[in-house]
């Protein structure tokens, strides 16, 4: 299964322990203090990292768009964090262990996260046919995790060919549906083993934009690399995306429920454990005589019947004791042992 190596070596793989991205999106609500609490809440919930959005009001949106919307001018400047605030972030993040990241919106964006050590550069799904602005984050040579949400089939592999062309390997690839929040229908896991079909250099994981947390585990069991689930201390402010995001405890059981999933799955060769030999001994059915039988007496196929324990005689063997000599009397509804019989 493919897998690759993030800068702070880091390797997030097909069926590995899923790498987990908590996805914090404009959930800080401009705050830094909110958002070095997040950090410190992602870290305890298990989480592996920790992503921002990079974008300002002048690398998302055109002055057309906010002309007719101007109330989005002003949440975009409301939710965006400056470049020292990232950078502040991206050290506490350090210090607690956890991965920064931040999704850009511009080379200078891209940049300045290289500046700033990110193991990874996350390219969100609205980037997936903007061709040159692949090249360029591809030509950094830094590892890149691409969400593919709203993308068909073919604009994948055309964004998935020019990273590879630009002689970037280290790609993994997100299935992602890009609905606020998704319902179940809408969300094909089936598609995680699609997309592990056509590009199996590739590593696939799930962005889950879904309520709740068991869509993500299902994830898991189709062995998803990464699993990133939006993150927020509290879902019901205001705020972009805020109200499908996950609050600590939900993220919490998230990842117990994925690694719990990911342990479940074992190995593909079938395996008896040590344990269950010793259920073996209880709950099997062993050979039992079904009336008192004499010494001497010529078992026959009616004598003989199976119940628990399963330490004497195993049942599969039944048939190879008819016409067998008792060496000495047994009692009925009592297991026949070898040496009840003649040698």
């Amino acid at each position: 299964m493919a897998n690759i190596t993030l800068k702070d070596s880091s390797v997030i793989g097909d069926y590995r322990p899923p790498y987990f991205i908590a996805e914090v999106n404009s959930s800080h609500g401009g705050s830094l203090e909110t958002a070095r609490n997040m950090i410190e809440e992602a870290k305890k919930a298990g989480c592996c990292g920790v992503k921002f959005q990079s974008w300002s009001d002048e690398s998302l949106y055109s002055k057309t768009y906010y002309k007719d919307n101007p109330i989005a001018h002003r949440l975009v400047k409301k939710f965006s964090l400056r470049e020292a605030d990232l950078k502040e972030l991206a050290i506490y993040c350090r210090e607690a262990g956890l991965s920064f990241s931040s999704t850009p919106y511009s080379p200078k964006e891209v940049d300045f996260l290289l500046e700033c050590q990110a193991p990874y550069i996350k390219i969100s799904s609205m980037e997936i046919n903007n061709f040159g602005y692949l090249r360029y984050i591809a030509e950094t040579g830094s590892p890149i995790i691409l969400s593919t949400g709203m993308a068909e089939i073919e604009e994948i592999r055309a964004a998935v060919s020019i990273i590879k062309k630009a002689g970037n390997r280290d790609l993994a690839l997100l299935h992602c549906v890009s609905i606020y929040p998704a319902p179940a229908s809408a969300i094909h896991l089936n598609n995680i083993i699609r997309l592990r079909e056509e590009f199996p250099e590739c590593p696939i994981g799930f962005s889950d934009h879904t309520l709740g947390t068991e869509i993500a585990a299902a994830a898991t069991a189709l062995g998803a690399a990464v699993i990133e689930k939006h993150f927020t201390l509290d879902k019901s402010r205001m705020g972009l995306d805020n109200n499908m995001a996950i609050e600590p405890a939900e993220m919490e059981q998230l990842v117990g429920n994925c690694l719990n999933v990911h342990q479940a799955l074992g190995g593909y060769e079938r395996v008896v454990s040590s344990a269950e030999y010793e259920q073996r001994k209880k709950m099997r059915r062993s050979v039992i005589a079904v009336r008192d039988l004499p010494a001497g007496a010529v078992l026959a196929l009616d004598d003989l019947a199976a119940k628990r324990p399963g330490d004497g005689l195993p049942v599969h063997e039944i048939g190879s004791l008819v016409g067998r000599v008792l060496a000495r009397a047994v009692e009925a509804d009592t297991l026949l042992r070898l040496a009840d019989l003649l040698e």
